[in-house]
């Protein structure tokens, strides 16, 4: 039986996560008023659906490129919005721009990571140097990453369904 690598199961976990990611925005499109549904907070200053998702599909793109290869990341205009310590605005993206940016950033993702070879996930970049990061310790973090904000984003549709009922 083959062994399966690091880097495989990492894609395998990966799908999973956002399976169930993809299975709430499903979810919200089902509802009256989607849009209204993403853009919701369930409290001043907290971060909406909407928010949650396109925050996964950014840190993967940074990830993928700035900070496993040192290469510019895509989506220049959503960087500043989504990124790690952003604060959500009220630009609430529809479904279809949500699932847009998740599978092209996806992909970015799924190409660096089959491009990597064991030596590299001991490896250390610069991006991820001031914490001593390497890139398989990354790798894991990413699949937590989506698993809970994907979290967030369903317990935000929860308290959303419980003051609408």
């Amino acid at each position: 039986m083959p062994q399966v690598t690091t880097q495989q199961a990492t894609l395998t976990l990966l799908d999973f996560c956002r399976d169930r990611t993809l299975g709430t925005l499903e979810a919200i499109e089902k509802l009256p008023e989607p849009q209204l549904i993403l853009g919701w907070r369930p409290g001043p200053g907290r971060a909406h659906i909407a928010w949650q998702l396109l925050h996964v599909g950014i840190t993967e793109e940074l990830f993928a490129t700035e900070r496993f290869l040192g290469t510019t990341p895509r989506f220049a205009d959503l960087v500043p919005r989504f990124k790690g310590g952003s604060s959500p605005d009220d630009q609430i993206a529809t479904p279809a721009e949500i699932r847009q940016v998740l599978a092209e950033t996806r992909a970015d993702l799924r190409r660096t990571i089959e491009g990597l070879t064991d030596a590299d996930l001991e490896r250390i970049p610069p991006a991820l140097a001031q914490r001593q990061i390497t890139i398989g310790r990354a790798l894991q973090i990413l699949i937590w990453h989506e698993a809970h904000h994907q979290g967030q984003a369903h317990i935000t549709l929860n308290l959303y369904r419980a003051q609408h009922a």
